[in-house]
């Protein structure tokens, strides 16, 4: 299995509110910025906050999918 960001990005477009902006009013690292865009796993904590700054459930931004062999 894999997590997908894609919801995320769709959030904040919904929401206009920027990457940069989350990562700013999160003080999220710039590495986990790149995680986020990459698809790569990131702390439960890091999604809490995104979720809890978007008022959103975890379901909300991120997908688990499995991957093909």
């Amino acid at each position: 299995m894999r997590i997908r960001y894609k919801k995320l990005w769709i959030l904040l477009i919904q929401k206009d509110i920027s990457p940069v902006q989350l990562r700013t009013d999160l003080n999220i690292a710039s590495g986990t910025m790149t995680k986020l865009r990459k698809n790569e796993e990131v702390a439960l904590s890091v999604l809490l906050r995104i979720c809890n700054y978007l008022d959103c459930n975890i379901g909300d931004i991120c997908d688990a999918v499995k991957e093909e062999n």
